[in-house]
């Protein structure tokens, strides 16, 4: 099937996707839970989870899929093979809350390599499109990353995993990069701060993430001119588009130097 028609088929299943987000927040009915103690679940994720491989397998019978709820079993999975790549709502607390920054992620991967994205935020009424090699979109529009070129005059978005132990050494990092920034937003998706790269809203972007939260935004990124990669080696084996830790996504002139900062605060460790 050519990349386009997939695209397009996996647009319609996130506005699927996100037409059940809003029933259920305006509903106020869902439930609440912890995975691992800390991160907090509802059972409209595990829904829409369910519509997108239900739908996914209408459409792509039998093609592998990665999902945060379904089938979150990276060791299950040929990572450089062909495999739907899939968060149902990437901003579960912000959904929870009744915050707007919420979206639903899909990526297509073969090969190792994101061929195609579609991050849609059902409360923004935003749907971020890419194909590897032939630009990104918002609502049909082409769209590109800032053309900012020092950290002093960007403003860079981060976010801290669910576990309260693991937050105290990104602090460092933090305190760092708001000395020489212009400020730091948390907006909490992921998704969206990527997307928000690559329409220029944010200049710049860096955490750790799972491979459903960041797999389509990383393309939208990457195809809207960001310029995209890791602090650190990837390790052998794994796709680096789809490892995601110590991710760094910023307009080209301020990468290196945004880079150079956040090793150095690792390094400056008591």
């Amino acid at each position: 099937m050519p990349l386009a028609k997939r695209l397009e088929e996996a647009v319609d299943i996130a506005h699927q996707a996100g037409r059940t987000i809003r029933e259920a927040r305006a509903a106020q009915d869902f439930q609440q839970s912890y995975k691992k103690g800390t991160e907090l679940v509802t059972d409209t994720d595990v829904a829409v989870d369910t519509l997108i491989a239900e739908a996914l397998e209408r459409q792509f019978p039998n093609e592998p899929r990665l999902t945060e709820e379904l089938n979150p079993d990276r060791d299950n999975l040929d990572l450089n093979d062909t495999l739907w790549v899939v968060d149902p709502i990437d901003g579960t607390v912000n959904f929870a809350h009744g915050l707007r920054h919420v979206a639903v992620s899909i990526a297509w991967v073969k090969d190792g390599r994101t061929e195609l994205g579609v991050v849609y935020a059902p409360f923004l009424d935003e749907t971020y499109t890419a194909i590897r090699g032939a630009g990104a979109y918002c609502n049909g529009e082409r769209i590109r990353t800032s053309r900012t070129t020092t950290l002093a005059r960007s403003l860079v978005a981060t976010g801290f995993p669910y576990n309260r132990d693991s937050r105290a050494p990104l602090l460092r990092r933090l305190t760092a990069v708001l000395m020489q920034c212009q400020d730091i937003r948390r907006n909490g998706a992921a998704a969206l701060d990527l997307c928000d790269v690559a329409c220029g809203r944010l200049d710049a972007y860096y955490e750790s993430v799972s491979p459903w939260d960041f797999a389509a935004g990383l393309l939208i990124a990457r195809e809207a001119g960001a310029r995209t990669g890791h602090l650190y080696p990837c390790p052998s084996g794994i796709p680096e588009d789809l490892y995601g830790e110590n991710i760094i996504v910023s307009a080209p002139d301020i990468h290196g130097e945004l880079s150079k900062l956040l090793k150095r605060a690792d390094e400056d460790r008591p």
